[in-house]
């Protein structure tokens, strides 16, 4: 029987980030647009914290879709970046499903705009291609809660699970006393107060060097 809870392993996961673009972003309306903002590079920092191979790619960029948003670029320079001429579906570019093929891991994190499509669609043909997949939820936008529940209805039932981006950090972790560079700073800059919770775990540890 297969289990149940499948855990995300920092070993043998990769993350895809699909058409994060400027134009794109304007469509997001079910999240509040710093909020989401924030969710990406949330889990854009955990993926250069825990060093996972990452993805960019983008879809028809000179039209209305736009750019790549530039702090994603900043965080990969030297990541895969798949430039999409005109495939919606991420997957039915063939760079794009070498680049995956060529982490050699077997489970992916996904995230996009907009969740039914440039999410679900890929999600769905990685499923199909044997991949563990997991979306998360606060770092891909679409229209409105109708369409995000439709997607994620849709992608559950094909057997995606579905993550926020704080869970995915969990399970990253795994253990508090694992010591990640970076991972302190990109919780604290996601979630403000919870830079306060870093500032106490150093300051105990402070005072048991002593």
């Amino acid at each position: 029987m297969k289990d149940l809870y499948q855990r995300i392993d920092k070993d043998d996961v990769a993350v895809l980030l699909v058409d994060h673009q400027a134009g794109l972003f304007s469509l997001v309306r079910d999240i509040p647009p710093e909020k989401f903002k924030n969710d990406v590079l949330a889990l854009a920092g955990l993926a250069k914290a825990f060093k996972l191979p990452t993805i960019l790619t983008t879809s028809f960029e000179q039209g209305p879709n736009g750019p790549l948003i530039p702090e994603l670029k900043a965080l990969f320079p030297d990541a895969p970046y798949i430039a999409r001429p005109g495939q919606i579906n991420a997957w039915d570019n063939e760079d794009f499903v070498k680049a995956v093929k060529a982490t050699g891991k077997k489970q992916l994190i996904i995230a996009g705009v907009v969740t039914e499509v440039c999410v679900a669609f890929p999600a769905l043909c990685a499923l199909n291609a044997g991949y563990e997949v997991f979306v998360v939820t606060d770092a891909s936008g679409t229209f409105n809660e109708i369409t995000r529940y439709s997607a994620w209805g849709r992608m559950q039932q094909a057997g995606a699970q579905l993550i926020s981006w704080f869970a995915v950090a969990g399970e990253l972790q795994r253990d508090l006393r694992n010591q990640v560079d970076g991972l302190s700073e990109t919780l604290g800059n996601s979630i403000p107060d919870y830079a306060n919770l870093y500032a106490s775990l150093n300051a105990t540890q402070s005072r048991s060097n002593q």
